[in-house]
């Protein structure tokens, strides 16, 4: 799908040679800062080297001194303290977390997690009811889940059992502070900069809090770092403001982990330190929600709560395992997708993409709506239907549209929804499936014009390919972690020939060079570029540049992310 290049906006140059003297930065590089809102060089200081003490109070948001309150006072009088969490990896480390923390203050924890197929996501009655009978705690702590469960926060306060809520999802256009003693949910104040913490990032946050009203020397947070970052790259979060400093200090954690989870997590992934953003997105956090996509996640759980080695590294191969069945799954259910969308949507016409089918696996369908989205900048949800005609999906969504705004609009035929902008899950019976689609894509069609069906290219900034060396890929990578709101530079050069003729790759991607200076030569990597129809040089560049690890070397290289005539 051809892109449109969007080129960056006009920066007043003295912000620009301001930041790059007073930073030692190329001249694009201090661009890419000012705009992306760092204009002073104390500012972009501060984005380039994030320090844990700029973290904000944790008591600034909504509901924690309560829970702070509450959580001390089971732990002094030896309540039940059980933690509810979700299965995917933002729950799972979560989870891990807090019980390790409750644990060095010698309360009594137990944890829970709910069945994905027969209990479904958050906080259920039919989960509630099991936990109440494995466990019968005093305490409930809802993580990553529970702002708007108000039946069932109801149904516990009469079984006598207290509910505390730490979660992130948006809540209800109601008065959402009157569920349980406590919800601790950054998205019910005003401070914008924290609605984007994920829940192992509040759970963080929340000892943060417990350890300030209460000290203890022997407490350590930061070795909590490497699961907060697994936690907040895996879902996807906006990668600034604490987050950013999270992730920064927390990918240096796991070179480090002294937890012997992480430890096998990280040798059966075959991941190499030091660690980006991109080896918890593809290597370690898909084995990690393997279990909760497949089966259980009560095993990605004892993965990081266990302290013997052996174990640990039992438990890691058989994650290793389940993660290579869920991509068999995944790759045969994306095909079936996308053969129907190609046989049945006119996607000239249709803005949105709806599609299910029975026994297409529940644990796989968001990867699968994420692949069908990207591939068609469409929004598009994935339901996959069971013999009794019980759908369970999810979507991703374009910029936009809100996703779950959009699903408000079909609440009727649906029995249950809910998630972000970007991303939600929801519920439907298979009689009313044709209904649903007709009413999603009426939805989408007042929030999206055509324009917005177009992927953009945002353009960071221009360099001359003489000034990349890796010298530069250094100072580059000083703005990393690279991720959502974040994301790895995206710069453009003009009028460049290819030095030699493209050589293919593995019949559908291209291997290019380039003359930056007499005698010195970029290699550039073009995915899927001997698919497309390459106009005559010279040509217009959109790429990141990257470092190519091979055998041993490194080198710089660019990648291409589109390729246009000079014309």
């Amino acid at each position: 799908m051809q892109k449109k290049w969007v080129l960056p906006p006009e920066v007043d140059s003295k912000l620009v040679a301001r930041l790059a003297d007073g930073l030692e930065l190329p001249l694009p590089l201090a661009e890419v800062l000012v705009r992306r809102g760092y204009e002073t060089v104390e500012a972009a200081r501060n984005f380039l080297e994030p320090r844990l003490a700029n973290l904000e109070a944790p008591e600034k948001i909504p509901g924690m001194n309560a829970a702070v309150e509450r959580l001390q006072q089971a732990i002094e009088k030896k309540e039940q303290i059980v933690l509810y969490g979700d299965y995917d990896v933002d729950g799972v480390t979560s989870l891990a977390i807090l019980t390790r923390f409750i644990k060095q203050w010698s309360g009594d924890v137990e944890c829970f997690l709910p069945e994905r197929a027969s209990e479904g996501y958050g906080l259920s009655l039919a989960a509630i009811e099991r936990c109440l009978k494995m466990h019968r705690p005093d305490l409930l702590i809802a993580i990553d889940c529970g702002t708007n469960s108000f039946a069932e926060a109801e149904f516990l306060k009469m079984q006598g059992v207290d509910l505390i809520i730490v979660d992130h999802h948006e809540p209800a256009p109601m008065n959402a502070l009157e569920i349980g003693v406590a919800l601790v949910n950054p998205k019910l104040g005003t401070a914008v900069e924290d609605h984007v913490l994920c829940s192992a990032g509040l759970v963080f946050k929340l000892c943060h809090a417990f350890l300030k009203r209460f000290p203890n020397a022997e407490i350590d947070l930061k070795y909590y770092l490497d699961f907060v970052a697994l936690g907040t790259v895996a879902d996807i979060a906006p990668l600034v403001g604490e987050n950013r400093i999270f992730v920064r200090h927390g990918l240096r954690r796991l070179e480090k982990s002294q937890w012997p989870g992480v430890q096998a997590l990280i040798s059966v992934a075959e991941a190499k330190p030091p660690f980006s953003t991109i080896d918890i997105g593809f290597k370690l956090g898909p084995r990690i929600n393997a279990a909760g996509r497949l089966t259980s996640a009560e095993n990605a759980l004892r993965l990081l709560l266990t302290e013997n080695k052996t174990e640990a590294s039992q438990i890691a191969r058989q994650l290793d395992r389940l993660n290579r069945e869920r991509q068999n799954i995944e790759r045969e259910v994306t095909s079936e997708a996308e053969a129907w969308v190609e046989a049945n949507l006119d996607l000239t016409v249709q803005k949105s993409i709806v599609v299910g089918q029975r026994d297409w696996h529940e644990g796989v369908v968001g990867i699968v709506a994420s692949r069908l989205m990207k591939r068609w900048h469409r929004p598009a949800l994935v339901i996959g239907f069971d013999e009794e005609g019980r759908g369970k999906g999810s979507g991703r969504s374009i910029s936009g549209l809100p996703l779950v705004a959009a699903l408000e609009a079909c609440s009727s035929v649906l029995t249950g929804f809910g998630g972000h902008a970007m991303a939600a899950g929801l519920k439907l019976h298979e009689s009313s499936f044709e209904e649903f689609k007709l009413l999603f894509e009426k939805s989408v069609a007042t929030f999206l014009s055509e324009e917005d069906l177009i992927p953009s290219l945002p353009l960071d900034a221009e360099v001359d390919l003489a000034m990349l060396d890796h010298a530069w890929l250094k100072l580059q990578e000083s703005l990393a972690p690279f991720g959502p709101s974040n994301p790895r530079p995206l710069f453009f050069t003009r009028g460049i020939f290819p030095a030699k003729e493209p050589r293919v790759l593995k019949e559908k991607h291209l291997r290019l060079e380039f003359e930056a200076t007499k005698g010195k030569m970029l290699s550039a990597i073009f995915f899927d570029g001997a698919l497309q129809d390459l106009p005559k040089p010279p040509w217009n560049l959109a790429f990141t540049i990257e470092e190519n690890k091979f055998q041993g070397r490194s080198e710089l290289q660019l990648k291409i992310a589109s390729l246009r005539s000079l014309k």
